[in-house]
């Protein structure tokens, strides 16, 4: 019993327990109440296919440049890395927007499907989902580095660039509560370890 406790997935079982232990006890605000959990979530969530997505990048970028450094064994293996977590990056995108959904209805009682945010988040959702069949289909540990660096470095510098209409800059980050920011942020590396667990996962199925 103990054994399988503390087995990969054991942790991985004990890690979403504290997510949702997390998720459930985060606090409360005054305009939204217990809506504001799903809030939390959503942008935790969110950072967490960001970081993926540029560890995909910086993983295509060493694959490029150490592809041809044989004494680094280690480098042979980047294209794998960038490409576990380029889907992982994904499986996390395309979850956000229907969420981003919930949370439009939560904060403005409506959709408002022309906001910038959301149309960036839309387009990279279906860019990566053929970028990933494109990587299927070729099987080319060279175009799996380049594109996942470019696909990285361009949803990172768009939403970066992105205006806001209704969807605040920092809404975390720009409260008062310094108790809502430490529960963002514990949130936030449980869903980064998350990620995590399934990158190395799936690294080790991809030859």
């Amino acid at each position: 019993m103990v054994r399988r406790l503390f087995s990969p997935l054991g942790f991985f079982a004990i890690n979403i327990l504290l997510i949702a232990l997390v998720t459930v006890l985060a606090p409360l605000e005054r305009t939204l109440g217990a809506n504001i959990r799903l809030v939390y979530f959503h942008g935790a969530w969110v950072w967490t296919g960001m970081t993926a997505f540029g560890a995909a990048a910086l993983a295509g970028l060493g694959g490029l440049i150490l592809r041809r450094w044989k004494k680094l064994p280690w480098a042979g293996r980047l294209p794998a890395w960038a490409l576990a977590l380029g889907r992982v990056g994904l499986m996390i995108w395309i979850t956000y927007l229907p969420m981003s959904l919930a949370v439009m209805w939560i904060n403005w009682n409506g959709f408002f499907l022309d906001e910038p945010r959301f149309q960036v988040g839309l387009t990279f959702g279906i860019v990566g989902l053929l970028l990933q069949a494109g990587f299927f289909l070729l099987n080319q540990p060279d175009v799996v580095c380049a594109g996942s660096l470019v696909y990285g470095v361009a949803l990172w510098v768009s939403l970066i660039k992105v205006n806001t209409v209704l969807h605040p800059a920092s809404p975390i980050f720009t409260s008062d509560s310094l108790r809502i920011q430490i529960f963002f942020v514990a949130l936030l590396v449980l869903l980064l370890l998350f990620g995590w667990q399934i990158v190395h996962w799936l690294v080790r199925k991809i030859k």
